[in-house]
């Protein structure tokens, strides 16, 4: 039997954190969870997971301090972040991706868009993550969630991030 992949969970909302916490548990990972940027910077020096799923909005220190604080550590370089979000402006997005993220999804989502995504952040040509089919993680636009007049921007440089980390995932 192979191990179980690690992953972080970096949530302050509890039922948001515990409902992902759950479900990434069903399907087969080692979930792990911090409440806040500073227990996320520790669990993930001391965890060293494969994945994080990181919000943005979050006490201490925020989403994009952890993203910083991964890329400063040589040593955990290899740690693919997914943000998990209610923030969804160009801005954040441009700024995430430029931070390290892998990946971007805004609340609210749906299980099957976080599974997918998550499938995507931690999988490879060889194991595309625990049951889910390549072509199975790659929702159409169309599925996003968030406000109907999302920024135009946004939703072009969610189209981007999608086309850089499926040619990435593809690499690996």
């Amino acid at each position: 039997m192979l191990p179980k992949r690690r992953i972080l969970i970096a949530e302050d909302d509890a039922g948001i954190r515990d409902l992902v916490r759950v479900r990434l548990s069903q399907v087969g990972y080692e979930a792990h969870v911090a409440r806040n940027g500073l227990e996320a910077a520790d669990r993930i020096r001391d965890l060293r997971p494969e994945g994080v799923i990181l919000d943005i909005n979050m006490p201490g220190m925020d989403g994009f301090g952890v993203l910083q604080f991964i890329a400063r550590e040589r040593d955990l370089r290899h740690v693919r972040v997914l943000v998990l979000t209610a923030r969804h402006s160009a801005e954040d997005v441009k700024r995430a991706v430029s931070l390290g993220a892998k990946d971007y999804l805004s609340k609210p989502f749906s299980e099957a868009q976080l599974l997918a995504r998550v499938g995507r952040l931690m999988g490879s040509p060889n194991n595309p993550g625990l049951g889910v089919a390549r072509s199975d993680v790659r929702p159409a636009a169309a599925e996003r969630p968030g406000p109907s007049d999302m920024d135009p921007r946004v939703t072009a440089l969610l189209a981007r991030m999608d086309a850089v980390v499926g040619d990435d995932a593809s690499r690996a």
